[in-house]
């Protein structure tokens, strides 16, 4: 080790630079644990119905052809359910869910049947043949038969075909008969009209083409049922609407706990008021929907998959429930620090800074374990963004011990931070060519970012290096966050994952001299 050349001054700033950063995080949980105020639902106000699908357990999944639901755990969530709501609606017969009508019918429940359409014919009529003995069957119970669901919309089926499968269900059950799809593609297909009963639409402000902010997302679903009223002269029904609780922001519309409890409160509202028919979507959180569709896939459950509630009809709504954690982590962190920087003979100012910067790291950890649980849908994304987790830790600590002139430290430092371009550089191709359905990792890149760019700064440690290879990983980086921002310009986490990729450029585009390269 060589004699530290890191004034007081500097550490004194560099540690002020951490607790500000630890006072802006914990003023974020601070707000993001406060009770928020909506309007509540009156009481008495009966609510629609529920899309119900049972696939909540581990490995449970309509993808698998031997998945199969038992009849108790149908029993035992159609009178979890029932607590709220008068119908379900279904989306197959298959699978053990032949059962839902037999179980609803004991409830007093009414049940949506759902025959499901995909691809193939014969699948398609075997389905179909067997949701119509099941209406005949408990035709008390059976509100309507839905033929089909956004088989148009998936390009699975033709619109003659469609008309086909409700043709045959028309003559062979006295049960209503309807298809339920998007809104948009009820407009793009009128003629499907006739061979229903009602028409079936769904409306969801966050799947839109434009998606719509909370403050919109009620206006937007009046405008779409004022559209369709025209255009149609049959009944209309609102088979899914809802608002997802976590996931990617799309544009404008932000999942969160808050948003799905303000969104349904409002249309439950607004629906009795306009005298809609409805159905939420949907009841319980679907873990397996994460796989296709993010995290934001498996976050649309009135319930959680432990059948924990999370919409509530009337009082208060907590964004984050994070209870002493934060506390224990930063606690953790800034012992942790000081115990290395004890070991390290820091002292005075730089034993302050290595403080602030323990309990800044604890409490971000604690951040990133709450996303990484949220975001992670099997071992290998664990353990890849578990990874990026523990590199953040990395630099947390050898930005510091680089900056007493522990000479190792420096070119681990120097390899952690190539590391973490080469990680927002392969990130930001996911999110550039396939970010549909996939989360902004700011939570992961923000701390190591701001230290690298700012905390480098203020204790004068140089990271700039000769090679030509962070030029390349920059102009890369850079370029595929303008992406990410130009095709959704509306959107927050787009901008902010374009400020953290500009914020890394400035650590180490490549210089003519450096003490590092």
């Amino acid at each position: 080790m060589t004699p530290s050349s890191v004034s007081s001054a500097r550490w004194q700033r560099y540690a002020l630079f951490n607790l500000l950063l630890l006072i802006a995080l914990g003023a974020w949980l601070y707000l993001h644990n406060r009770p928020v105020e909506l309007p509540g639902l009156p009481a008495g106000m009966q609510t629609g119905c529920v899309s119900y699908a049972p696939y909540y357990g581990k490995d449970q999944t309509p993808l698998r052809a031997d998945t199969w639901i038992s009849p108790q755990q149908i029993d035992e969530d159609l009178a979890l359910l029932s607590r709220q709501f008068q119908c379900v609606r279904t989306y197959s017969v298959d699978q053990g869910l032949e059962h839902v009508p037999e179980a609803a019918q004991r409830l007093g429940m009414k049940v949506l049947l759902g025959a499901w359409i995909g691809w193939v014919d014969s699948k398609n009529r075997q389905e179909l043949n067997k949701a119509i003995a099941l209406a005949n069957r408990y035709q008390s119970t059976v509100s309507a038969l839905i033929v089909g669901n956004e088989v148009l919309l998936r390009g699975e089926q033709t619109l003659p075909a469609m008309q086909k499968y409700l043709h045959h269900a028309q003559e062979s059950t006295s049960v209503p008969v309807t298809y339920a799809d998007v809104w948009e593609y009820w407009l793009r297909y009128p003629g499907l009209a006739p061979s229903v009963d009602y028409i079936t639409v769904h409306i969801l402000p966050y799947w839109e083409d434009h998606p719509q902010s909370i403050d919109n997302a009620i206006p937007h679903a009046q405008q779409v049922m004022n559209k369709l009223a025209v255009k149609f002269d049959k009944p209309l029904f609102v088979g899914e609407t809802g608002w997802p609780s976590r996931g990617r922001q799309r544009g404008e519309s932000v999942p969160s706990q808050v948003n799905q409890t303000r969104y349904l409160r409002e249309f439950i509202s607004t629906a009795h008021q306009q005298g809609w028919q409805y159905n939420l979507i949907e009841a319980i959180d679907q873990p397996w929907k994460r796989h296709l569709e993010g995290t934001v896939g498996g976050e649309w459950g009135l319930y959680d998959s432990a059948l924990q509630p999370k919409f509530t009809r009337t009082g208060s709504v907590v964004e984050r429930a994070d209870g002493a954690w934060p506390a224990i982590f930063a606690v953790s962190g800034l012992l942790l620090w000081c115990g290395i920087a004890r070991r390290k003979a820091f002292a005075g100012s730089a034993m302050l800074a290595m403080a602030s910067l323990g309990a800044l790291t604890g409490l971000a950890t604690w951040v990133g374990v709450d996303y990484l649980h949220t975001v992670s849908r099997d071992l290998f994304e664990w353990l890849v963004l578990g990874s990026l987790g523990m590199l953040a830790l990395s630099i947390s600590l050898l930005l510091p011990l680089g900056a007493q002139a522990y000479t190792q430290a420096r070119q681990y430092l120097g390899t952690a931070l190539l590391l973490l371009l080469a990680a927002g550089a392969i990130t930001g191709c996911f999110l550039a060519f396939d970010g549909r359905y996939r989360d902004f990792p700011l939570f992961l890149f923000t701390l190591p970012a701001l230290q690298l760019a700012l905390g480098a700064r203020l204790l004068a440690l140089p990271l700039r290096p000769a090679s030509r290879l962070y030029l390349f990983i920059h102009l890369l980086s850079i370029t595929l966050a303008a992406a990410c921002v130009l095709l959704d310009p509306l959107n927050d986490h787009a901008w902010a994952w374009a400020a953290l990729v500009l914020l890394l450029a400035t650590v180490s585009w490549p210089g003519k001299h450096s003490p590092t390269s």
